[in-house]
Formats: C-alpha cells, structure tokens, sequence
C-alpha cells in the first residue's frame, strides 16, 4: 500500500468519524431542544392538549374565525413537533377542569366563556370592560389602575400569558386579545419567543405580559411591542379600594 491511498485512507476515515460525531453532536442539541419545548408547553410524547377558541357568529355551522384559525395553525406545529395530539373545542362546550392537559385557550374575553372563566381566575387583577350601550370602551383592559383601551386598527393590546394551578398540573396559555388580529398576534410572539421565554421564566413558571399590536390595519399581526410583564399585578386581587381608585381615575 502506497503513502498516498493510506493517506487517502486515513483522510477518509477522518472524515466519516468527524460527520459522525457532527451529527451526534447535532442530534443531541436537537433532543435536548425539543425536550425543553415538551417541558415549557407541557407537551411530552403521546400527550394530549386542547385548543379552545370562538365560534364564528356570521356562520351557521361550527367553524372558526379567519384570524383565530391561523393561530391555531401556528400552535398546531409546535404540538406536532413536541409529539403530542390536539383537539379544537368551542368556547361554550363543557370542558373539565384546566390542569390535567395543556390548554391554549384563544379569544375576547368579552365573548369567550372558557377564557373569561380562566382570567376570573387565575388573573384576577385584570380588568376586561365590556363597554357601554353603543359599545365604547369594549374590551378595554385595566391592570393595576392604567387602562388600555383599543383604538381599532392602530394600537390595539393583548395579554399572551402561561399559568399553572400546581407544580404537577399542565400549564394553561392564554391569549386574550382585543381584536382578533391581536390574538393571532400574541400565539406568533408565543411561538416565535418560546426558547426565550422558556430560559426567562423556566419550565415550570408563570408569566403574563401585556402586548401591544401596532397599526394592524396596515400590518396585521407583524408589527408587536411588548408593553410590559404584569405578571404581579395581574395575578394579584384587586381590592375595592383600587378598583374605586381606578374608576375615580377613568371619570
């Protein structure tokens, strides 16, 4: 055997040992990747989870809305790259209790039964205002005294948050949004940020943050600012004093 096909040899052996180990190395990062996504979202393998959302009120028939079905697309692949099942349930249909599967639950809380019972409870410093008579003020949020109202088309808000009833319950996340364009808005933030929100607030932890959807006549769902965590006050009961507070300040 001559020098050269020994070196060729030994080139080629170098070669597949050093693609081998690349694609161990690759491998390893990818399952170490998605099992931080199966423990942020609560969806190992196998596992089950349900989506709840709107009814569509211009339809006869059970579908849903344009911009809430989109949402649902967006979080239908991260259940799939997590190796769990989904299913697509109406607001209004009796569902057990939260805790025992991941649920993403997605609306108005002015109209969504199932996302206004979750915020009744597990955001009880949240204020959503159903407006008055000709509908002014719908959807407005008060948070710790500071209302954000919805000015249709140019700013508009939408609280994307992860809550848990227990160290050993599936979290539950919401997207409560003052137009449907926000709640589209706020699961593309949840998706695109997930590995960030992930290492910020770990497996295991709550968060509510308040998003701010800017000029979605023109942008539709693309343009986000995060206005503020409101974990704290979001999840803390409000007591009569504030909630007088903040009345004497909206008049």
């Amino acid at each position: 055997m001559t020098d050269t096909l020994q070196d060729l040899i030994a080139s080629a052996a170098a070669l597949i040992v050093g693609l081998a180990a690349g694609w161990a190395v690759h491998s390893a990062f990818a399952r170490r990747k998605r099992a931080r996504e199966q423990r942020f979202f609560g969806l190992p393998d196998g596992s089950e989870c349900v989506m709840v959302t709107h009814r569509d009120s211009t339809s006869a028939h059970w579908s849903i809305p344009r911009h809430d079905a989109l949402a649902l697309l967006g979080l239908a692949s991260v259940v799939e790259n997590c190796g769990a099942h989904a299913e697509v349930a109406p607001h209004d249909t009796g569902l057990q209790g939260f805790g025992a599967r991941t649920e993403f639950c997605v609306g108005d809380p002015t109209a969504h039964r199932r996302l206004a019972a979750h915020m009744a409870n597990l955001l009880p410093g949240v204020a959503v205002h159903a407006g008055d008579d000709s509908g002014t003020d719908r959807g407005m949020f008060t948070i710790a005294g500071t209302h954000y109202r919805p000015d249709p088309g140019a700013v508009e808000h939408v609280l994307l948050a992860r809550l848990t009833a227990g160290d050993d319950s599936r979290p539950v996340f919401l997207a409560a949004g003052q137009r449907p364009v926000t709640h589209r808005a706020a699961v593309r933030h949840l998706v695109r940020n997930r590995a960030r929100l992930a290492r910020k607030y770990g497996a295991q932890g709550s968060f509510c943050l308040l998003l701010k959807v800017v000029n979605s006549q023109a942008y539709g769902p693309d343009l986000v600012e995060v206005v503020a965590d409101v974990t704290k006050p979001a999840t803390t009961s409000v007591g009569p004093r504030a909630t007088a507070k903040a009345a004497a300040k909206d008049d």
